[in-house]
This record gives structure tokens, sequence and C-alpha cells, in this order.
């Protein structure tokens, strides 16, 4: 049998309930790592786990709204008490509302910060601790191209939230590289997901299936990446074979931040 590359580790992955998310823990199942699926939404959480567990793999629901410390610190507790350590951490609940600047409430600006950045802060401070302590820790976080490298009409809230991320992990990086954590960021473009589904009536598309496909057309590679491929990333960050990368900013977006006309 091969080896499996995260056997017995355990990880906790945010927004796990779909997308991106879902995709990075079912690879990390696949694995061998104990998953523990965060998300606000039970029925679609307890669906994730119901999968995992019927290719014989680990995996544990827990019900947590990132941007509540209270909930993320009990939840952390739970792992440890159930698992004994947390060897990875994703950090991927995110939201992506789309308004132009003159039409972004403040609130909609601050659920943006509190669950793109607070919630990413609240996760790996309840963790870190116990990483620190075993000398030992593979760190996630899920920024995007939006705000690190390029962005987009209506998107001011979320490509600031997103280029805090990336901020955040460079810096948290070199804070803890002497204990051996690793922590990066993973940049995806667009992939075909719930969330990237949700701005094409905002952006004036009346189908999300046309949206999604004009998208993928103007991507070098001809198409959209797949949450299995994200999985596959998010697999070789938080594995032994990374071992030597931290504080870096990996792009998976089929080539598109380099192209500067789309043809």
């Amino acid at each position: 049998m091969e080896k499996q590359a995260l056997k017995d580790r355990v990880a906790i992955i945010t927004g796990a309930s779909g997308g991106l998310g879902e995709g990075m823990a079912k690879a990390m199942a696949g694995e061998g790592a104990i998953t523990v699926l965060f998300s606000r939404n039970l029925e679609r959480l307890e669906a994730r786990v119901k999968e995992i567990k019927g290719r014989g793999q680990k995996a544990v629901a827990m019900v947590v709204d990132v941007t509540a410390a209270d909930q993320v610190n009990r939840a952390a507790r739970e792992v440890l008490k159930q698992f004994g350590k947390v060897d990875i951490l994703v950090n991927n609940a995110a939201i992506a509302p789309s308004r132009l600047f003159t039409e972004m409430s403040d609130e909609v600006r601050d659920a943006t910060i509190k669950v793109n950045l607070n919630g990413v802060w609240n996760c790996i401070r309840a963790v870190l601790p116990g990483m620190i302590k075993q000398k030992y820790g593979k760190i996630i976080n899920v920024s995007s191209v939006t705000g690190p490298k390029v962005s987009g009409k209506g998107m001011t809230a979320y490509a600031a939230s997103k280029g805090a991320v990336s901020g955040l992990t460079k810096t948290l990086a070199l804070e803890v590289a002497q204990y051996g954590i690793n922590v990066n960021a993973i940049c995806p473009g667009s992939f075909d997901t719930p969330m990237l589904r949700s701005v094409a009536g905002p952006r004036g598309w009346d189908s999300e299936e046309e949206f999604v496909r004009e998208l993928g057309e103007g991507v070098p590679l001809g198409r959209l990446g797949t949450t299995d491929e994200i999985g596959d990333l998010a697999v070789f960050l938080v594995s032994a074979a990374s071992k030597y990368i931290t504080g870096a900013e990996i792009v998976i977006d089929g080539g598109n931040v380099i192209q500067e006309h789309k043809s």
C-alpha cells in the first residue's frame, strides 16, 4: 500500500462544508489525516463528513462561526480533548460580497473583514500555542489573487481583507519559524464554487452557467479550477514535502494573472 502523506495528522479546515474547503478536506482525509471540518452549516457539514467516512476515512463535523472567538476556542479545546493535538490548520472560511465602493455599506465592509481576516486571526490564536509546544505545525491561509495580485470592480472589501491575510501570513511565518511551524498562503484564481457563482448576478449575468463558461474561456488553460486541484496543492503544503517553504504566496489560477490581455 502506498504511504499516506498525512497519516494520523490532525487537520482543522474552516469553511469546509463546500467549495474549496470541501476539496481540501477530502484531499487531506484521502492522505490519512483526521479531518475536523468547521462550518456554520450543520446540514452540509454532516453531508461532507458522511462522504468522507463512506470512503473509510476520518472526519468530524463541528459547527463553528469563525468570527466568534469563544466558539473557535471551545472547538479547538474539543479537538485537543479528542485527538490530543492539532497539526494542521487551513483557514478557508470567507465571504465575497460584490459592491462598488460608493455603494458599499459599513455593515457589508465590516462583515467581510470580520469573516475573512478576524476569522483567520481567531483560529490561528486558538491553535498556535499547541503547535509551538509540540514544535510542529502547518498553517495555510487561503488568500486570493484578488487583492494581493489583481482586483476587479466591486471587490474593494474582499480585496482589502485578502491583502491583509497575505500580510499576516508573511509576518506570522517569520515569528513562528523557530518552532518548526510553516505558514503559507494559497492565492486561488477562479474556481467553480458556490462563492464564485454567487457573484454572477451582481456582475450583471442572468445565467451562472454562462458566467462560469466565459470566465473559464479567458483562462490560459481554458477552464476554471476544480476543488480537487486546490486539494492537491493543500496536501503538498501541509506535508513533509514542503518543509522548506514558509511565508509563501502560491498562486493557483491556470496562468490567469500572468497574461496582460485576455485572448
